[in-house]
């Protein structure tokens, strides 16, 4: 009977001490994960001090503008105000752009203008002015003096219209470095475009000359600038003037491009596209002149 008892005694208080450990593991176990989830809240909500430390965010207004500024204004500075609020309103600040809208009639909003040439006196030297699509913008003898970027707002050149009317030398006149992108410039009678100093840069644009009976008069870029002073030296390192074109259509005229200065036409790059003809060339000083006094 004792052994019996025993066998009884041991089989009564092993499912006991078992149940009694399975209790436990489950508490520990929901314990756990409540731990868990309360840390993965606290995460959430407190960011470290190392990924806030380095995130571009936890800079000032003026530190992150002053970086916007150095992006090209298409597309990476226009991709910069689709982020968030905060940097739609630091890419799209008028100290980074300047706006041409012909249906402002009111100055009152800062940086927006009525017209190209009111946006040009205004302008700093290294602004951009972004010309707003749809309609046409009369241009006539505009003259730029400072660095300057203008940019046209459409998807396509063909949505931002420059025109000169007849009886005007040209449409703008550059005398300091700029670059003109996204534009289409239309010249009646004279030229789109003359450039008498600095490096104009022309990229994706379309530059048309209308037909007319006095056609040997009109050229879409004119080059009065000399650079007879300035060494083979500089103009590799981009400090002499010139006239950079690429990726732009090129419709009407006698010639593409007429020089009156020592500058010569190079690197000419032609590519014939369905309806019409896509022009690479550069107009600069020619950096290798053979000397005929020298026997060659």
């Amino acid at each position: 009977m004792k052994i019996s008892n025993a066998w009884i005694d041991k089989s009564q208080t092993g499912p006991k001490s078992k149940e009694g450990h399975g209790v436990g593991s489950s508490q520990n176990i929901m314990e756990y994960q409540q731990q868990k989830q309360q840390w993965k809240r606290s995460q959430r909500t407190k960011p470290s001090s190392s990924s806030s430390s380095s995130h571009i965010n936890n800079l000032d207004d003026g530190c992150l503008m002053h970086i916007f500024n150095f992006l090209p204004p298409i597309p990476d500075r226009f991709n910069t105000a689709l982020v968030c609020h905060r940097w739609n309103y630091l890419a799209c600040h008028p100290r980074l752009w300047l706006r041409v809208d012909r249906s402002v009639k009111e100055l009152s909003e800062p940086g927006v203008f009525p017209n190209i040439e009111t946006a040009v006196s205004a302008s700093r030297p290294g602004d951009t002015i972004l010309i707003a699509a749809g309609g046409t913008h009369r241009v006539a003898n505009i003259q730029i003096r400072k660095p300057l970027c203008l940019i046209g707002a459409g998807e396509v050149p063909d949505d931002t219209t420059l025109v000169c009317s007849r009886g005007s030398d040209s449409a703008l006149e550059f005398l300091s470095t700029c670059k003109l992108a996204n534009l289409t410039v239309r010249a009646e009678l004279g030229c789109c475009l003359l450039h008498r100093k600095g490096r104009l840069t022309i990229d994706g644009c379309i530059l048309q000359c209308e037909s007319n009976p006095l056609d040997y008069l009109s050229c879409p870029i004119v080059s009065t600038a000399s650079s007879s002073v300035v060494l083979p030296s500089q103009t590799k390192s981009n400090n002499g003037d010139g006239v950079f074109v690429s990726q732009t259509r090129i419709e009407g005229g006698a010639k593409a491009v007429l020089t009156s200065g020592d500058l010569a036409l190079q690197r000419v790059r032609v590519i014939y596209a369905r309806t019409s003809l896509l022009f690479w060339f550069d107009v600069e000083q020619m950096c290798d002149q053979i000397d005929y006094d020298k026997p060659l």
